[in-house]
């Protein structure tokens, strides 16, 4: 049991003691922070690519100041993916604290974070993270950190355990089982929220037997639906390898320095569109990294798990915005570019029965372009359908959920974003100018409307912390409400009917290997 050196609220270094040692954090207004607490050993010399190890004892009390270094990762665009500044070092498996009194006895719920960026990119530490908002305004702990990503901890390498980052995640959250009532928090009403990656990851978490009871809510954002066959992984792994000049094995990668393994990944990640024949609808995702279904670490794919009744006990909030895959098309600079071959040949490939898929869409929608037909089944594929599919899930598993959809468009990008990916995260954290939120909001002006829904969401995310209840109705599949976040929130059934028939017996499972 720990226990706390509890300062009285103006102090501004709190100290508090952890089971591996004390750690003195700073006094930022009415909250206390600690920054880069370590939940793990670091991963590197005979620990790399294996489980993470328990965090070994120190001596005296630890500065937790400023957040510990990121893990290696590529470079990549606007902020959000760049490549992360700040110390250098080797602990990579450390976490960060706001809470808004670190009293014992003060027993607040807790939330805790897992960062999204396609399983290769991100940390705890990025100012879009920045809790202080969440925090303060509902009365909880938030926890974030850092999880090995790419190379590190998403490879099936030989000699290895899978799903590495995922267990760094179970890591941080045992920590934060044994750890968080010192910090003010309650160990018994623990929420892990998570976007994009990080949803998949909390995904994946709802059907892993190795996080049972580690948590009793879920927030999961833009569920990705991308998750690999170990075959599928297994040959992945063996063409990252070839990048990088090594076998897929654990000793023999382990030769080249972390910090210069994401290269291959991003090498690859450019090519992948070549291996359209052997790795299928993973191949257009672009990023070579995604759980594993190996049948140890992740048993299972998340929908069969729930389905099952994996997460019964498990209060599940589930949501996707309405216009995802804009984003990605604005990036690529493709927006009004998409050519009606084009749109067929990603039809085909992604929506549900190929070239019967492919018709079912074009009913669907008569009226629509080449260019948002393109959207609009990367848009279902990757996150819409899968985050749907997982609260229908539940349901069959004798779980309750509650569905969102956003559907306010950002103000940035001169308007052409829309309700797009990532937008959720600025609005739920109040960090409009940071990462991506510098482009989604015209150099971080939220508009007042902006910052009305943003105060909305944080109300509904902590109310579920607190309660379990966002304050609408829990989804049923028969009459199907779910809370429309836009300027003037209302709940309804849910809006995206026309694909939810296309993809209505869709079964979401562990991509194949095709050759």
């Amino acid at each position: 049991m720990t226990t706390s050196e509890y300062h009285a609220p103006g102090a501004e270094t709190p100290v508090v003691r952890t089971a591996s040692g004390a750690v003195r954090g700073l006094r930022e207004g009415d909250l206390s922070v600690f920054r880069g607490v370590p939940f793990a050993e670091p991963p590197v010399g005979a620990a790399r690519f294996q489980a993470p190890r328990r965090v070994r004892p120190w001596d005296g009390t630890r500065e937790a100041f400023a957040f510990g270094p990121p893990p290696p990762q590529e470079s990549g665009a606007l902020g959000r993916a760049a490549r992360p500044t700040g110390p250098l070092g080797d602990d990579w498996l450390t976490l960060n604290v706001w809470t808004p009194d670190p009293d014992p006895s003060s027993a607040r719920p807790v939330m805790v974070w897992i960062h999204g960026g396609s399983y290769r990119r991100g940390h705890g530490g990025m100012p879009g993270y920045d809790a202080q908002h969440i925090a303060r305004d509902g009365d909880v702990v938030v926890v974030t950190f850092n999880y090995r990503l790419g190379m590190e901890g998403f490879v099936l390498w030989e000699g290895a355990p899978a799903n590495r980052g995922l267990l760094d995640q179970v890591a941080a959250l045992e920590w934060v089982r044994e750890n968080i009532a010192a910090f003010g928090g309650d160990p018994d009403r623990v929420t892990v929220f998570g976007e994009s990656a990080g949803a998949g990851s909390l995904a994946s978490l709802l059907a892993m037997p190795r996080a049972r009871g580690l948590f009793r809510r879920a927030v999961a954002q833009s569920v990705t639906g991308t998750y690999y066959s170990a075959d599928l992984a297994r040959d992945m792994a063996t063409a990252l390898a070839a990048e990088a000049g090594r076998k897929p094995a654990a000793v023999d990668v382990a030769a080249v320095d972390p910090r210069d393994l994401p290269e291959a990944g991003r090498s690859l990640s450019a090519r992948m569109l070549q291996y359209l024949d052997r790795w299928g609808q993973a191949a257009p995702t672009a990023t070579p990294f995604s759980p594993v279904v190996d049948g140890d670490v992740l048993p299972t794919a998340p929908w069969p798990a729930l389905a099952s009744g994996a997460a019964r006990d498990v209060d599940l909030l589930v949501g996707h915005n309405r216009d995802e895959a804009r984003l990605f098309l604005y990036i690529a600079g493709v927006l009004g570019t998409v050519t009606d071959d084009r749109a067929t040949g990603m039809l085909r490939l992604l929506a549900p029965g190929g070239e019967a898929g492919e018709r079912a869409y074009r009913e669907a929608f008569p009226e629509a372009s080449p260019d948002e037909l393109f959207e609009r089944v990367h848009t279902d594929r990757l996150f819409a359908m899968p985050t749907l599919h997982l609260a229908q899930a539940q349901l069959a598993g004798g779980g309750r959920a509650h569905v969102y959809e956003l559907t306010w468009p950002a103000p940035g990008g001169g308007g052409a974003l829309g309700a797009c990916h990532g937008l959720d995260i600025p609005l739920l954290f109040g960090t409009f100018g940071a990462d991506l939120g510098a482009l989604l909001f015209r150099d971080g002006d939220p508009t007042p409307e902006g910052e009305r829904l943003s105060a909305r969401i944080r109300r509904s995310w902590t109310a579920f912390a607190h309660s379990g209840d966002p304050g609408w109705p829990e989804y049923d599949t028969r009459t199907r409400p779910v809370q429309v976040l836009d300027a003037h929130p209302r709940v309804e059934p849910y809006p995206e009917e026309r694909t939810r028939r296309i993809w209505e017996h869709h079964d979401f499972q562990p991509l194949p290997l095709l050759t």
